[in-house]
């Protein structure tokens, strides 16, 4: 009989154990931190948000930035993403196209505006948006953007110009870059007198300034939809998406000047 008893209490010794077990893990999964692949133009907001996110849910938030295809592509090709964040819809059509998005998460959160920069310290004033203005402007000099034809600050900056008539001309001034931090960087370090980048990215860098910022109507509105990720499981991941939606990141996002659209 007592060895009985010995054999019982040892047995839910064990089941208690390998409940604590499965507990500890299930917590441990639940405190993973949250993976986001975000437009490069986020940086600073998102960066904010995330701080802000792990306040009030004590969940860490790893960011990746760089250009909005390029981060589509990682998704597609299996990188570990949680929320993908694009600064344009075809970036993010493009992943959904490959069912790595969960399109029924998908929503338009903010909308931004384009602008030529000069450096602060920079004799151009203010730049009109002819062929002679822009040639007075630049000079023999560059304008830096994004690739034309996959980042979207790029394609953006190509569009406004087409639609103004000023692409034969700036074309071959343009030095292009892989995302649009970069493409601020080439202004920054006097490396090229213009650039052509985002409201928002002028505002976070004090090396720069803004000489014009572009009509609306010259180009596709600037939207930057957010979504989860296709094989994403962490729990926190729905979490930050509805955080972002919340009064508290709508006053970090407005003050980084980005207009919320929800």
């Amino acid at each position: 009989m007592r060895a009985l008893i010995r054999t019982f209490h040892a047995l839910a010794f064990i089941g208690v154990a390998v409940g604590a077990i499965s507990v500890s893990s299930l917590q441990v999964r639940a405190q993973e931190p949250l993976v986001v692949f975000a437009a490069a133009s986020l940086k600073d907001a998102l960066d904010d948000a995330s701080k802000a996110f792990k306040t009030s849910n004590g969940v860490d938030v790893k960011l990746s930035y760089a250009g909005s295809l390029a981060l589509a592509r990682q998704i597609v090709q299996g990188a570990p993403a949680d929320v993908f964040a694009s600064a344009d819809q075809d970036s993010m059509n493009y992943a959904v196209s490959k069912n790595s998005i969960r399109t029924d998460s998908r929503f338009d959160l903010l909308q931004n505006r384009l602008v030529f920069i000069t450096g602060k310290n920079s004799n151009i004033q203010s730049i009109a948006l002819s062929v002679d203005g822009l040639k007075q402007a630049v000079g023999t000099g560059r304008i830096s953007t994004g690739e034309v034809n996959t980042v979207p600050v790029g394609k953006y900056a190509k569009a406004a110009l087409q639609k103004l008539g000023l692409w034969s001309e700036v074309e071959p001034h343009l030095a292009q870059s892989d995302n649009v931090r970069a493409a601020m960087n080439f202004v920054t370090r006097g490396e090229a007198p213009l650039g052509i980048v985002y409201a928002t990215d002028a505002a976070a860098e004090p090396g720069v300034r803004v000489v014009v910022t572009f009509p609306a109507e010259s180009h596709p509105p600037i939207v930057y939809p957010f979504a989860l990720t296709a094989g994403t499981k962490n729990p926190a991941a729905p979490k930050f998406l509805s955080f972002l939606r919340t009064d508290a990141a709508r006053k970090i996002f407005e003050k980084q000047g980005f207009t919320v659209l929800k």
